[in-house]
């Protein structure tokens, strides 16, 4: 019975923090669009092309001008 009294309050707080992290992430709107998240992973964006293809462009300029500049051929 003593256990009860330690227990029970202990109980109620857990209740009332779970009542306040759900109440928290309704308002911050972590509920909005449940379905994105999950395509998200199945459909990735291609973002990062863009920065490979000028990756890309830089170093076959970097290796055409280290090429012309080593030709010791005096032609």
């Amino acid at each position: 019975m003593a256990s009860l009294y330690l227990l029970l309050p202990v109980a109620l707080l857990f209740v009332a923090l779970a009542v306040a992290l759900f109440l928290w992430a309704v308002r911050n709107h972590q509920f909005d669009d449940l379905e994105k998240e999950g395509q998200r992973i199945l459909f990735e964006r291609d973002e990062s092309a863009p920065d490979a293809a000028e990756k890309s462009n830089k170093s076959t300029a970097a290796e055409a001008a280290s090429s012309a500049g080593d030709s010791d051929d005096p032609a």
